[in-house]
């Protein structure tokens, strides 16, 4: 791989074309469709790190019941996986975080960098729910491309609920929305092929109780 900031360079890079090149959707609530949002390379690299699924005992539905088994780009798996250092960097830039801001109408000046690599099986399933409350802004990065798996994009809702659409699940495609009192969004329960793989990114509030997860618990990002 190129040098951190390099790599980081060209996660911005991407990301700011991705937003470009957007797909907006009014219904049932605003949300956005981004594709290539990372240079092909990363996301090979991405795919390399080694997580391991988690064990779900035959329990799901949400990700907080195995929290103990969930991995971030924190301090210490940014250390061990350039990949992983380079797009918190990027995300935490300021100039990728003007370019989201300026996108999504969030208002992230002065939130905190959360980053989830997911790592999802068969017997996982979650239920709906919006994002409202600390989390500023979501962006479900998915990276991974197994054969099979192209039925195993984010579930989306209206507000009663009940299944309004499912994402393309695509390498390198995104969806992206702020949260809001009815974005309701999950993952209906169905077999997945092999291991989906995607990055759950999310800017945060000061509010924001496990600083341990965040790519940058001491530097809140600045516009």
């Amino acid at each position: 791989m190129n040098a951190p900031s390099d790599n980081a360079a060209a996660i911005v890079g991407a990301a700011k074309g991705a937003l470009n090149n957007a797909e907006q959707f009014e219904d049932p609530y605003r949300h956005w469709i981004l594709r290539d949002l990372a240079p092909a390379a990363i996301v090979d690299a991405l795919l390399g790190v080694d997580f391991a699924a988690p064990d779900l005992g035959g329990v799901s539905g949400k990700r907080e019941l195995h929290n103990d088994q969930r991995h971030y780009f924190d301090a210490a798996n940014n250390a061990r996986a350039p990949a992983m250092a380079a797009v918190a960097a990027a995300y935490q830039s300021a100039d990728l975080v003007r370019a989201l801001a300026a996108f999504s109408g969030a208002d992230l000046d002065d939130t905190f960098l959360r980053i989830e690599y997911a790592v999802d099986v068969s017997g996982f399933w979650l239920q709906p729910h919006t994002d409202l409350g600390v989390k500023r802004l979501t962006i479900l990065h998915y990276i991974s491309d197994e054969p099979g798996q192209e039925d195993c994009g984010t579930d989306i809702y209206n507000a009663d609920k009940t299944h309004a659409k499912r994402t393309p699940f695509e390498q390198n495609l995104a969806l992206v929305f702020v949260p809001g009192d009815a974005t309701y969004h999950g993952f209906e329960s169905r077999p997945i092929a092999g291991v989906r793989k995607s990055l759950i990114i999310n800017y945060v509030t000061h509010d924001w109780r496990d600083r341990e997860q965040l790519c940058f618990p001491e530097t809140p990002v600045r516009i």
